[in-house]
């Protein structure tokens, strides 16, 4: 059963907000949220053979060294980890999470997640990792590796955490006619993650005629699920465009397709929603 909201802790600023919109989310849904922590294992391998490296004629003690610093190394880690889940277990009960789960996990982080995919409703994940943690402007709109291959790999809706949390009040659907952004309609009506939020269904194009059918769809679908809407279609190119009205409109949570119309496929997710996340200001859930 795909029920668990799963929440990816690491050590980079980020941590906090993914842990604030994990609880938020599971609230919401009223679903269990677990924690997780993954040891990298490409940081920190179980094992590590330092003979090659060294030479036949490198003393045995030194790499016994060696071995064993890289042991302690491991568990110092491991120890950090299990700090960083214990304060994100606090703040997720604080949240209103009576009793997330705590998991760590030593190997990759998108093979850690890809084995718990079965038992995952929607994953948590921070814009940047560790690897992009050094708190300057540089890397502000760069997307970690992990996001990336994220997208490629899961086939689960991936909330993109972005910023200090704010329980989102205004909340815009990205629609573009394709069958991954009509599932999100249908997904946007059903879910209670949205009941009681204000909705905006904004598509961008220039047919208008064409779009009209399948929008008026996408509105009747909602509005008769009990949502509030506010449609817009709008001229331009489709990312600026659709920043603009989300900054116009104070929209705190964008969802929108990994995948939009065939034409974009060549890209990792589309070369609108992989611009719209580099650029993003708010949390951005990604549907498949």
């Amino acid at each position: 059963m795909m029920s668990n909201v799963i929440a990816c802790i690491d050590g980079s600023s980020a941590a906090g907000s993914v842990c604030d919109y994990a609880a938020w989310v599971a609230s919401r849904l009223a679903a269990p949220l677990t924690l997780l922590h993954v040891l990298d294992q490409s940081r920190y391998p179980v094992e590590n053979d330092l003979s090659g490296k060294l030479g036949v004629d490198a003393r045995e003690h030194l790499l016994t060294e060696l071995a064993e610093l890289d042991t302690r190394r491991n568990k110092l880690a491991l120890e950090q980890g299990a700090l960083m889940l214990e304060a994100a277990r606090l703040r997720a009960v604080a949240g209103g999470v009576a009793e997330p789960v705590l998991r760590q996990r030593h190997g990759h982080l998108i093979e850690s997640l890809a084995e718990l995919e079965d038992d995952t409703r929607l994953l948590v994940i921070g814009k940047q990792g560790e690897e992009h943690s050094d708190g300057t402007h540089v890397g502000a709109k760069h997307i970690g590796d992990n996001v990336e291959r994220l997208v490629r790999t899961l086939h689960r809706p991936i909330l993109i955490a972005q910023g200090e949390f704010k329980p989102p009040q205004e909340v815009m659907l990205a629609f573009d006619s394709s069958e991954t952004t009509r599932k999100g309609v249908e997904m946007f009506a059903a879910s209670p993650l949205f009941r009681g939020l204000n909705g905006h269904l904004v598509s961008v194009s220039k047919d208008r005629q064409t779009l009209s059918k399948d929008l008026q769809w996408a509105e009747k679908t909602i509005r008769d699920a009990g949502h509030d809407i506010q449609c817009a279609v709008l001229d331009g190119e489709i990312e600026p465009a659709l920043h603009q009205y989300q900054q116009q409109h104070n929209i705190d949570m964008v969802v929108m397709g990994a995948y939009g119309h065939s034409r974009l496929r060549e890209f990792f997710v589309g070369s609108t929603t992989n611009n719209m996340i580099r650029k993003a200001t708010v949390p951005h859930l990604l549907l498949r």
